[in-house]
């Protein structure tokens, strides 16, 4: 399995990288074989989606070579969204409009939110709801929503709050081990050719 892991915060450093590192880790840890990449957004490095794209401007081919690259090769994404002011950063809903269905459509996708505080539903209810429509990405129905990020998921044992730190970690591997069955079982969806159709290139 391959996976491809955005880290959707703007932020360097960012907590949603951190637990982007983490998920890499648990990935190569539990399953044999496996490799994941991470696609950071950190510092916004994709300007917004313009013209240009559609008319294979070459400062945008070579600028995305490489996250294509990552994604082509991918069998699953995590997507890792902090949520600011109720949303989903503006950079990764712009990572959508600039990665279609041969980057990502038929393959499996887990959400992971973040908040500093009791936050974190709304960036899974906004996700779920229309980042999928026209790329074809199929969202696992488990996700991962990790409140007072800071207290969890560090490398220093005695940052964390213990209880819920130990609490996140199962709840990461358990939904990771779901992912890697999807990814599995999307395969052959893919390889089988039905989900290509130049009649119906966007999602309704």
């Amino acid at each position: 399995m391959k996976v491809a892991i955005v880290s959707g915060s703007h932020r360097q450093p960012s907590q949603s990288i951190k637990v982007a590192k983490l998920i890499r880790r648990r990935i190569g840890e539990r399953f044999a074989g496996a490799q994941a990449e991470i696609i950071d957004l950190g510092g916004n490095p994709y300007p917004l989606w313009d013209q240009g794209i559609w008319d294979g401007d070459p400062a945008w081919t070579e600028r995305l070579a490489e996250p294509k690259r990552i994604l082509n090769e991918s069998d699953a994404l995590v997507v890792v969204s902090p949520e600011w002011h109720g949303q989903v950063p503006s950079g990764l809903k712009n990572f959508f409009l600039l990665f279609g269905p041969k980057e990502l459509g038929h393959k499996p996708g887990m959400i992971v939110t973040l908040s500093a505080s009791e936050g974190g539903s709304y960036p899974v209810a906004e996700l779920r709801m229309s980042s999928y429509k026209n790329n074809r990405l199929c969202y696992i129905p488990e996700h991962v929503i990790i409140k007072h990020v800071e207290s969890v998921l560090n490398d220093d044992p005695a940052q964390n709050d213990a209880e819920r730190d130990t609490y996140l970690r199962g709840r990461i591997d358990w939904t990771l081990g779901i992912l890697n069955e999807y990814a599995k079982a999307l395969r052959p969806v893919r390889e089988s050719g039905v989900t290509a159709s130049p009649d119906f290139p966007f999602g309704m």
